[in-house]
């Protein structure tokens, strides 16, 4: 059983006018102009699940400056949701610091997605260490019984595009602000997990969950069971950072670390399936 936690899906909208949208949408441009970037649609990502043996994936758009192209790409998951019952999970991606964004996270959930995201703080100018930046939307997804998927990333090591400055101390002031709030920090959340180790961090980020996304192009695979003797094995959570990468190369990086199959289990749906209180993914 696999459920993928991090899925981009793109509009035909916004793939049709990518040179355009870029002009004004810095990060969106920087994003697509990378070496590593691709296009992919609803259908696109079935075929993907089929040939990979993924169950379920957990889908969102980019998040962008303008609440309209945002609400565009939630439109698009709220259909792929529906026209793909089973298969999706759907995230809304909003700019929380947009007039109107706590009304679209409200209809987002009416239509029935579950999370927030992923959300690119230094892209949609958000200091997610700031509490008069995030008490809003973090409220909201509290109140609505949603989580948070941030965009995060290591303060060391090399560079690429779309990193970001948004590394484990800010990810920690957030959970330092909104212990309450449920909340994924993407790529292994830039190495937050390693202060799980001290006693007062590990309360404050009880609600905090890693995923793998860019594992192949990160870490060694003996990260995996760095983070297991850390104490948080039953906090990662595998997501893919589809298109640009699937799970083929998860696989190896997984095989390669000496995980027991109890623990790659948990890695590849246990792990999600608490996190969203399911027990199977296609109840």
């Amino acid at each position: 059983m696999i459920v993928d936690c991090h899925v981009h899906v793109y509009p035909p909208e916004v793939i049709r006018d990518a040179e355009k949208i870029a002009r004004t949408e810095e990060h969106f441009a920087l994003l697509i102009g990378g070496k590593v970037h691709k296009w992919a649609a609803a259908e696109d990502l079935v075929e993907q699940m089929e040939r990979d043996g993924v169950d379920v994936s957990w889908i969102f758009g980019f998040a962008f400056k303008d609440p309209g192209l945002c609400a565009l790409c939630n439109d698009y998951v709220i259909d792929a949701v529906r026209r793909f019952p089973g298969r999706f999970r759907g995230l809304a991606v909003v700019p929380p610091m947009a007039r109107g964004s706590d009304r679209e996270i409200l209809r987002c959930r009416e239509a029935g997605l579950v999370g927030i995201g992923e959300i690119f703080p230094q892209g949609q100018n958000l200091d997610i260490a700031d509490i008069r930046q995030t008490w809003r939307l973090a409220g909201a997804a509290h109140e609505l019984d949603m989580f948070l998927l941030f965009h995060s990333a290591e303060p060391v090591g090399h560079d690429y595009a779309g990193k970001g400055n948004v590394g484990p101390r800010e990810a920690a002031e957030f959970c330092i602000h909104h212990p309450e709030t449920r909340v994924i920090f993407a790529h292994f959340g830039g190495g937050l997990w390693m202060y799980e180790l001290m006693p007062e961090m590990k309360l404050y980020l009880s609600n905090a969950r890693y995923d793998s996304a860019a594992w192949p192009w990160l870490y060694e695979p003996a990260v995996f069971s760095a983070m297991a003797a850390a104490g948080v094995g039953d906090k990662i959570l595998y997501g893919s950072d589809f298109p640009i990468l699937s799970f083929p190369r998860y696989k190896k990086l997984l095989d390669a670390s000496g995980a027991s199959d109890e623990a790659g289990a948990q890695f590849l749906s246990g792990n999600a399936l608490s996190f969203l209180r399911e027990d199977h993914p296609l109840s």
